[in-house]
C-alpha cells in the first residue's frame, strides 16, 4: 500500500513538471504553447479554453494541468476545471478532495466560490469534477453551464477545461461549442492518423474554434519527450 502511494506521488510530480522543473526543456515547450495560444486569436481574447484528445491516455490531463500552471505563472488568474465527468483526474493530480466540484455547481447544490479550491501555485484555482453524474452530456449542454461560464469568466482571466476524449463521448463536442478555443492532444506513435482526422472533423462539425494540435510524447535525442504545437 505504501509502495502504491509512493508511485502515485511520483506520477503526480512528473505530471506537474512546469511546477517542479520550471527551467526544463519540457516546461519551455509548455510556455511556447502558451504563447501560441495567446496569439492565435487576434480579434477576441481567449477567456475559455478546452483541452481534449482523440482517445484515452494521450496526455490531455497532463497538458491541461501544466498549461494552467504556465498561464498562472505569467500572472493570469486561472481556473482549471475538471470537465471529464466520467474519469476525472484533477483531484488526484493536485491532491484535492472531490466532495464538491463542477457537478455540484451545475446541479445548484453549491456555488462556484464554495466549490473552488486553491492550489499551491500562485494565481491558479481548481475546480474538481465533484460526484460523478448519470448525465454528463446534459449537464454540459444545460443553461446552468452557460451561467457557470458567465460567472467564471467574470472572476478569472482564463478558464481552462479538461474534457473527455472526443471519440469516446459527445461531452467534448458540446463544451467546445461554448468555449473560445479548443486544443487537441495527440500522442506520437500511438494516435492513429485517421482517428485524429475524425476527432478534428467532429470538433469542426460542433463549430469548435480549433486552435491547433499538441503532439505529445515525441522522443528526442537529448530529452525524454516534448510537446509540439501546430495549427490546423
Amino acid at each position: 500500500m505504501a509502495l502504491r502511494r509512493k508511485q502515485q506521488l511520483v506520477n503526480t510530480v512528473r505530471r506537474l513538471i512546469t511546477k517542479t522543473e520550471p527551467k526544463s526543456p519540457v516546461s519551455e515547450q509548455y510556455r511556447t504553447l502558451r504563447t501560441n495560444i495567446s496569439f492565435s486569436s487576434v480579434d477576441k481574447e481567449i477567456k475559455t479554453l478546452m483541452i481534449t484528445s482523440t482517445g484515452p491516455s494521450e496526455g490531455k490531463s497532463t497538458t491541461s494541468a501544466n498549461l494552467a500552471i504556465v498561464f498562472a505563472q505569467q500572472g493570469k488568474k486561472v481556473l482549471l476545471v475538471d470537465a471529464d465527468m466520467r474519469k476525472p483526474t484533477i483531484h488526484y493530480t493536485f491532491s484535492l478532495n472531490n466532495i464538491l466540484g463542477l457537478t455540484s455547481v451545475l446541479s445548484k447544490q453549491t456555488t462556484l466560490e464554495a466549490a473552488t479550491q486553491k492550489s499551491d501555485v500562485e494565481n491558479l484555482d481548481l475546480l474538481s469534477c465533484g460526484p460523478i453524474p448519470p448525465n454528463p452530456a446534459e449537464l454540459l449542454g444545460s443553461n446552468s453551464m452557460s451561467e457557470f461560464l458567465a460567472a467564471a469568466t467574470s472572476q478569472y482571466d482564463l478558464v481552462l477545461f479538461d474534457t473527455p476524449p472526443v471519440l469516446a463521448v459527445t461531452d467534448g463536442q458540446i463544451l467546445a461549442n461554448k468555449c473560445d478555443g479548443t486544443v487537441l492532444v495527440v500522442s506520437s506513435g500511438t494516435t492513429e492518423i485517421d482517428k485524429a482526422e475524425k476527432a478534428k472533423e467532429l470538433l469542426e462539425s460542433a463549430q469548435a474554434k480549433l486552435l491547433g494540435v499538441v503532439l505529445n510524447r515525441r522522443e528526442m535525442k537529448n530529452s525524454n519527450y516534448y510537446y509540439y504545437y501546430g495549427t490546423q
